[in-house]
This record gives structure tokens, sequence and C-alpha cells, in this order.
């Protein structure tokens, strides 16, 4: 059922961590695309003989209008991967899908997130609803991954004194790697039958759903320092975040995180990526042996 379609494909964000790991992936398979980007020096280099197809877009943003409407013509089908968080996060979104209808892409892979919700505990959860449900009234034929966190995410919670602070309780998330999204994105993208994707939401998770106390465990081992995690009080995560001065909504991202593993929102774990890869998923521990740079900073000094 895999195979390089003849559709060329436009990655959004492709200068990022997911964006270039999809391009690299799509290149290996000889399929057509085109890489989205705000800057051109940083689009990733996809080898000495890239596909004649294959090409480079600089837009301003989710919201440069005409930029993006160049960069998706002729474009069978786009992955938008969510923008940075922002106040006006929904809003770009939807310049980016209207920029898509607009040259008449015919599929949207919108890179969502687990238990997206109009009341989701995570904040964030609920824009990525809100432009689900915007792509859903358009009436384009969507596929939605919904990720849970990053395992590196998981990674950069830990504080400079060694401690992962938040008010997770004991909850547990079923974090991912950005290896594992990449790949189920693949397989949607480079289905010979892709119509079986159409109207289709994956919940793409890791293998297992660790307690914030067990990753300080499983980082500690690794690491060879000890990583130790503090509970906090709702009132603590907010008094600690203070001195960053970061907005309110941010803030509210930040903290909302950590409550929505207390929630066991973020807990489920699912069978996306050996279902679809034909693999097992990409564990915690595994994820560290694999990128030993990620967490160079919390090496003992």
């Amino acid at each position: 059922m895999i195979g390089a379609r003849s559709g060329r494909v436009a990655v959004t964000g492709a200068s990022g961590l997911l964006g270039s790991k999809l391009a690299f992936r799509l290149a290996a398979e000889g399929a057509p695309q085109r890489l989205v980007v705000r800057d051109a020096a940083r689009a990733p280099r996809l080898g000495d003989d890239p596909l004649p197809e294959s090409d480079v877009a600089v837009v301003g943003g989710y919201t440069d209008t005409r930029g993006m409407v160049e960069a998706f013509t002729g474009v069978d089908t786009v992955v938008l991967v969510s923008a940075r968080e922002s106040a006006d996060r929904v809003a770009q979104h939807r310049a980016a899908v209207d920029a898509a209808i607009a040259a008449g892409v015919g599929h949207l892979v919108y890179v969502s997130f687990v238990g997206a919700a109009p009341d989701a505990t995570f904040t964030f959860a609920r824009d990525h609803w809100r432009t689900e449900e915007y792509i859903r009234a358009t009436g384009v034929r969507h596929t939605f991954l919904r990720d849970n966190l990053y395992h590196r995410g998981l990674a950069l919670m830990v504080g400079e004194d060694g401690v992962i602070r938040g008010p997770a309780g004991d909850g547990r998330v079923a974090s991912v790697s950005h290896d594992d999204i990449a790949d189920v994105a693949s397989v949607v993208l480079l289905d010979t039958d892709p119509g079986r994707h159409d109207g289709v939401t994956y919940d793409v998770t890791g293998p297992e759903a660790l307690t914030l106390a067990e990753v300080a465990d499983v980082l500690s081992a690794v690491t060879g320092r000890e990583i130790a995690y503090h509970p906090e009080t709702l009132e603590e995560a907010y008094a600690s975040r203070e001195r960053f001065r970061a907005p309110r909504f941010e803030v509210d991202g930040w903290v909302s995180s950590y409550t929505a593993i207390a929630a066991g929102e973020l807990a489920r774990v699912s069978d996306t990526v050996p279902r679809l890869v034909e693999r097992p998923a990409q564990s915690f521990a595994a994820w560290l042996d694999d990128y030993p740079e990620e967490w160079a900073h919390l090496r003992p000094a």
C-alpha cells in the first residue's frame, strides 16, 4: 500500500525538527515536495541530487496570504505543522488553511494534539480543536495527527537544579518521538490508497505512559545525574514561573500541560505507530539513547 504518489506535498515548517524529518523521509521515497520555510538558508538539504519536482518556497509566515497561496499552488497535499504558541495562533492556522483552499489543495494533514477539545485541560489543545473544526468546515479532505507531548519536551522540563516542577500529581503521559510522528505522516502521505485516511484522526503516542517521577528516574539513569520530580500545587506553579515574565496565555499553557497530565488526559497509549508503521513506537529511554545531544545539558558538571 505504500509507495511514492504522483501528487506534490507541501511541508510547512520544513526547517523545524518535525518538518525536516518528514522532508527527508519523503525525499528518500522519491516523493516530489515543496519545502515551505521563512528562511531559504534553513531549508533542509535533501541531497546532492534532489528531485527536479522538489523545491523551496519562502514565505513570511502563515498570515502571508499571497506567499502562502503561491507556495501551495500546484500542490496536492499540504502538511500543516502547527504554528508556535502565540496569542493569534488559531488565526494563523486559519490563514494557512484559507491559502490552501484558495490554491486548490485537495488534502490537508494537520499536526494537532491528543485530546483536542473545546474544554481540554491543556489550553493549547483548545487551539488545536478550533483549528480542526475550521478545517472540517471547509469540506476539504483532511487527516489529523494528534500527537502527545514530545520526548524532547520532557527532557526540557528539567530545571537547572535537576528538578522537574509542575502540578502533574501522579498522572501519566504517553510522550512520543518526532521520528514516530514523521513516520506516521509518511505512511499517510505515501499511501497508494490515500482515501483510507480521509477524515481520520490518529492519536500518535509512545509505547508507554510514565509519571513524571518515572521520567525523572529514567533521566537519572541515563544522564548519571540525580533528577527529581517535585509535584507543585497550582499556586506554586504560577509563582515559580513568574520570573520568566511571559504572557499569561503562555504561562497558562505551560501550567496546563502538567494539569492535563494530572487529569489523565495524556495517559492513553495508542496503537497508531505499530499499526501504521509496523514497528514498535520509540520509548522515552530509547529516545534518550538515540539522541544524547538533546540532553547533554543535563549531564553532571
